[in-house]
Order: structure tokens, then sequence, then C-alpha cells
């Protein structure tokens, strides 16, 4: 029987046959098509023929297609679907990628001919997009070492193999500590707690097969138990668990993984001549310098620290006045900034979630990118990986477009936070493609499920990623969609979620879900208010995280990561109230893998050009001026990595941005 991994899809679209698809399959139809792969890299490099562009760079390009088929299912189910055997084949496919990847750019016949042709270029009269898949092709081989000879380049294959079997360590541990930890709640522990907090929490104990309700680490479920129980020992121990995940002590503890990781890193980067993994790793982005991230992120820190200062004394007063003597804890401070937003706001995020339920918010993304680029959303009935899984077809005047699937729920299986990935990219050569994108977050089930206004953001963000990915429209995969500079690719994301801000976009899908009634003008009036609420604060969990980061990858490796990370903590000023948002030991962005490290700053300077960019349709003529949706569209979102991101955005702006409006939209502006 042919394993369905391997064989021709005959699916709707050409979807991964989830149904037939079973784990002891993965092994198999890995180790076949990686041979496959490396049979095709080996007929590229011992071809007789002189080396062209189109023998060479765009065959490249081509090959490996099978073992990119059986990734896609299998990292989309390993991270949103997890289990022991999808962790152990991880841990078994991670070095044997490493090796793949490192004999790719350690062969020398093959980097002689793509050399070869970057020599010619001149005169080989390419297209822009074919320039520009030549030259990442080069750099490509020159930043993973091809140039490398002897000890060096054995030293590095095996430094990039054993990062790959750290990357999955730290990620499985951080896994194993959120999905073993909870807290059993008593009939008397509910008292404070609005119905969307306990319903919550009696479906996550459900999932667990508890008889009552639970909190477990899941973001969505312990961040609105933190805001409104006024059990200060109960939020005292759930705050302390979720930032001891990866720090628990035993099997499962992160922090030596970390410190291997920096020390391999910085050892990476030497081999190949950067002064750190710092100016290795930002060559490629827009910011170039550590100096340039740290210039940023310091014109940001000093107001916001301002800010979250001043309402930390706001904060303590309140405590003083309930009875409470001594310091603001952080497990304090979400519950009294609660409190202060609904006696300032009159708002009360209870009374808000009714309007915001998933499906209304999946409406609006849809309906908002139906105004501004003319989609259009039809559900499918397709198979999937997990039940919670859902998809649509998405189509412009009648053309396929793309598959969108959203998996929206929090569960065991899941790895912590929100993603886009795409199962398959936008490409027109070697034969054309259409897009399969995939959005995951880890939202509270419930009948119906309810968001807060911070997942409804979330939602938003992430489908942002996902119009990048589904209005694509270059020629080579590895140029389309989110492949752009680390600090590019969260403009369109963070660009989306303001169209949530928009009052008529509320105004027409923020509906009470038992009604049907629209939102009361007054209560959007409060939520749209209240939007930069307790921006202080989370902007200065956010920047010490990205300091921390930069700080780890811009010198020498540090041999305890716990003193390093405190001690950048102390130059800044932390305030002592507020903790990083993610803590070194679960800082999955940065020890995961290599796609954040030393660029967990990108969120801030993605910011400085979404808040800038959003600016130009208020003042042209709305949020939904077709003119400059249409240029958004025609500048950054179709073209992918077809050109420098700086060039992409002052094509479409017609100049790069400074902070002031980024400070304006976080209420920091002096």
């Amino acid at each position: 029987m042919t394993n369905p991994l391997l064989a021709e899809w005959q699916t709707p679209f050409a979807l991964a046959p989830f149904d037939a698809i079973a784990d002891e399959d993965f092994a198999p139809a890995f180790d076949a098509a990686m041979q496959q792969a490396r049979a095709e890299v080996a007929a590229i490099a011992e071809n007789p023929d002189a080396p062209t562009f189109a023998n060479t760079i765009e065959t490249l390009e081509a090959s490996g297609d099978a073992l990119d088929k059986v990734l896609s299912v299998f990292f989309t189910v390993a991270g949103a679907d997890s289990n022991p055997k999808r962790q152990e084949l991880q841990r078994d496919f991670g070095p044997k990628l490493a090796a793949y990847s490192s004999e790719l750019y350690g062969n020398k016949a093959l980097f002689a001919r793509v050399e070869a042709v970057w020599e010619a270029r001149e005169t080989l009269d390419l297209t822009p997009e074919q320039q520009r898949l030549l030259m990442l092709t080069h750099r490509a081989f020159r930043r993973a070492g091809a140039a490398l000879t002897g000890t060096e380049e054995a030293r590095m294959r095996a430094i990039m193999a054993r990062l790959a079997e750290l990357g999955t360590a730290f990620t499985q541990n951080l896994l194993a500590d959120e999905s073993g930890w909870h807290l059993e709640l008593s009939q008397a522990d509910l008292e404070g707690l609005p119905d969307f907090v306990i319903r919550a929490a009696r479906a996550a104990g459900q999932e667990k097969g508890m008889d009552g309700p639970v909190i477990t680490l899941s973001r969505s479920l312990i961040v609105p138990f933190l805001q409104f129980s006024p059990r200060r020992d109960l939020r005292r121990k759930a705050y302390q668990a979720w930032s001891a995940r990866g720090a628990m002590g035993g099997a499962t503890d992160n922090r030596a993984i970390a410190e291997k990781i920096l020390a391999l890193r910085a050892e990476r980067a030497a081999l190949l001549g950067y002064a750190s993994f710092a100016a290795y790793k930002l060559e490629t982005e827009m910011a170039k310098t550590p100096e340039a991230v740290r210039d940023l992120l310091m014109a940001v820190w000093a107001p916001a620290r301002a800010q979250a200062e001043a309402d930390a004394e706001t904060l303590t007063a309140m405590m003083r006045e309930g009875g409470i003597n001594g310091d603001l804890e952080p497990w304090d401070w979400r519950y009294y900034a609660e409190k202060r937003r609904q006696a300032e706001h009159d708002f009360d995020e209870a009374a808000v979630k009714p309007y915001l339920s998933l499906e209304a918010m999946i409406g609006a993304a849809f309906d908002c990118a139906n105004r501004l680029f003319g989609l259009e959303f039809t559900p499918l009935d397709v198979a999937l990986y997990h039940p919670d899984c859902r998809a649509w077809e998405v189509t412009r005047q009648g053309r396929h477009v793309a598959v969108f699937i959203g998996d929206y729920f929090a569960r065991g299986s899941k790895r912590s936070g929100a993603w886009c990935s795409a199962m398959r990219g936008q490409a027109k050569r070697p034969v054309p493609q259409a897009p399969v994108v995939i959005n995951v977050c880890n939202f509270a089930k419930g009948d119906p499920a309810l968001l807060s206004y911070d997942d409804a953001r979330t939602l938003f963000h992430e489908f942002g990623h996902a119009l990048h990915q589904m209005l694509s429209d270059v020629t080579y995969e590895s140029l389309s969609g989110t492949n752009v500079a680390r600090d590019f690719v969260e403009l369109p994301s963070q660009l989306y979620e303001h169209w949530l801000e928009v009052p008529e976009v509320l105004g027409r899908h923020a509906r009470h879900v038992e009604t049907g009634a629209p939102m009361p003008p007054e209560l959007l009036d409060k939520v749209l208010g209240a939007a930069n609420f307790d921006m202080g604060f989370q902007t200065v969990e956010y920047v010490a995280s990205a300091l921390v980061d930069l700080a780890f990858h811009e010198g020498a490796a540090p041999a305890d990561v716990m003193a390093r990370e405190a001690e950048v903590l102390r130059g800044i000023g932390m305030p002592p109230a507020i903790t990083m948002r993610h803590a070194t030991p679960h800082f999955a962005h940065v020890f995961a893998g290599d796609g954040y490290s030393s660029g967990y700053y990108s969120y801030m300077w993605s910011e400085v050009m979404d808040a800038d960019a959003f600016a130009s349709f208020v003042k042209a003529g709305g949020a939904f001026d077709p003119d400059r949706a249409q240029a958004l569209e025609r500048h950054i979102l179709s073209r992918g990595g077809t050109e420098e991101a700086a060039t992409l955005y002052e094509a479409f702006r017609g100049r790069m941005p400074g902070v002031a409006a980024l400070l304006k939209g976080r209420g920091l502006a002096a």
C-alpha cells in the first residue's frame, strides 16, 4: 500500500488527506523523501553541463518538494496536536534535518555552481525576481558556511545538529510543563470570577478529565483569572507556576539548555567571521545592526517605564485602600489594573465578551478582507487534523486564491501562543500552486466561545499574516508570502489589527451572542477608549524581553542565563511589579529555533511601520480607502521577499517612518 504522504493527493485543492495519515506513516515517508531530496541535489551538483540559472538556481529551488510535503503535514500536527509518538519523531527528525541542511550547504560542487552563476550574474539577462533569488541563494550558502573547510566545516555541522536537538528539547520541555500543571478550583474559589472565566475553567477541567473547574497555564485562561480573582493566594500560586515554566527543575528544566544554545550560536557566528550572533543574525534584517535595535528599543523604553512607574503608584494606592500592605507584586498588577479600568473607563470585560464571539470575530476578519481586497470565504467540508479545525476556500471574482484553515481552541496537545503557517506556499514555477494557510490560536473553549478584546486582536493579527500568504503573487515559493526579513514580517499582521479598532467594524460585527443586538454605542466607546489602557505595562514587559534577547546574543554567551537576565533588567531599571513577557526558560520565540533569536525586537520595528501605514489610510480617505488598499496589496502583500523590505515599504508609503506614530498609537507620546 502506498504511503499516503508520498502519494499524489486526490483531495479537494490537493489538501493533505489527514484522515488517511497515521503517525506510523511519518518516519518511512520522511526517510524516502529525504533520500529523494538528496538525489535531486546530487543531480544538480554533478550535472556535467556548465552552470546556468535554470539548471542550478531554478532546479535547486524546485528540489525537495516531496520532503517539504511530508514536513508540512508533520510540523502542523506536531505543533498543534502533539502526542508522545510525534514528540519522539520530532527528536529524531531534528538532527537529521540539520544534517541534511549541512550537507546541502556544505556540498562543494554545488556551491561552486552557485558561485559560478553568481559571478556571471551581470551577463545573464535575469528578471528582477530571478536576480533576487540568485542573491538570496548565494547569500544563504555563504551564511551557512559553504566556504568553510576541514575541521571548521565539521564543527559547523556538529553545531547545527546539536542546535536542532536542543531546540526540540526546549519546546517539548515547555509543552510538558504547560500541560502538566493545573490548579483545581473549589466552588468557593470561583467567587468574583465572571461567568466566561468559570465556563472556560470548567471546559479546561473536562479536557483534563477532571470533575470540576481548573486553571491551566494557557494564556487565554490564566490571564483572565489573574485579572478577576480576588483571591490573592490563588493568583500568586497561578502566577508563580506560569512564570516558572521551563524552570521547575528536573527533566524539563530549560535553563541549562538555553545556556548551551547561546554558546553554540556564539561559536557558529565566530566560525563565520562575525563579531557576535546578533551581528550575524541582523545582517539580513532591516535593522542591520544591534546598535540600531537598541536605539529603537531604548527610545520606547524611557516613556514606557515612566508610564508604568506612575501606574504602579496608582495600583499600590488601590491595594492599600483594600487593606493590603506590602509591595505591589506581579500577581497583583492585572487584578488592580482591571479594577482601575472598570473605574476609569466604566469598562467591564465580562460585559464586552458576549459581543465578541469567535464566530463574530472570524466574520469581522473575513468582511474586512472582502472590503479591502475583494476576497470571499466559503466553508469547506474536508478532513483536517483535529475536530476543532475548520477550513474555507478563498476566492476573488470566482477565481480560487487559497485554502484557509482555522484552529482556534486551546488544548493540552497544542503548544502555547498563536501562529500562522503555510502548508503550501504560493508559486508559479515549476508549476502554479495556490497557498494553504493555517491560523493557530489558543482561545478558551466555550459554548459559545467568547473572546476578550485582546483575543480578538490576536485573531486579526494572525489573519494579517494569512493575508500576506494568500495574496502573494510571485514566481518562486521561497520568495512568496511571509518569506521576508524578520523585522518586516510582522508589518502585515500588526497593521491588520488596526481594523478591529475601526468603529464601523465593531459596530457591524460585535453583536450579542444571545440576542443578536449590536454592541451599544456607549459600550463601543468604552472598548475603543480603553484600547491603550495599561500600555505602560504592556510595553515594558515586551521591551524588556527584547532587550534581554539582544543582550544574550550581542557578546560572549553567558555562563548563567538567569544571572545575565537579572543583570540586564537591573541595568534598564525594570519596575519590580512587572516581569518579562517571556522569561528565559520559556522564551520559545528565541530558543525553540533561530527564528526570533536576536529578533524579538521585530514586533516593535514593524509597529513603527504599521502605525505609520494605517495613518496613511486614515489620511487618505478612511480605513477602507480603495487606493491605499490597492497600494498595500501591490507593494507589500503580493510581493513577498522579491525586494528589500525598505524598498517595498517606501514604494507603499513614499518614505520610511519615525517612532512618533508608534508612541502616539500606544498613548506614550509626551
